[in-house]
């Protein structure tokens, strides 16, 4: 009763294959592939660091004459304590 058999298991794949088609399964396949590939590729990438690709942050801009809406609240200067 705990595990089933070969036959049970050839039932269920002709059933979902009834049901979404071989079309579907080959590029329900392939995109998980393409998934398990692209996450393996990130995960050898994360780990290098190169001089070249070091990010810099985005400057304030001082100076610059905005209208300034009194509703509007910034996170960074306010915090609530």
């Amino acid at each position: 009763m705990g595990s089933f058999s070969i036959w049970h298991w050839l039932i269920v794949l002709l059933v979902v294959v009834v049901i979404f088609g071989t079309k579907k399964l080959r590029n329900i396949g392939s995109d998980l592939g393409g998934a398990v590939k692209g996450f393996k590729d990130g995960i050898k990438s994360g780990g290098e660091t190169t001089d070249d690709a070091t990010v810099v942050p985005p400057s304030q801009q001082v100076g610059t004459a905005k209208r300034v809406d009194p509703h509007t609240v910034d996170v960074e200067a306010k915090t609530k304590s």
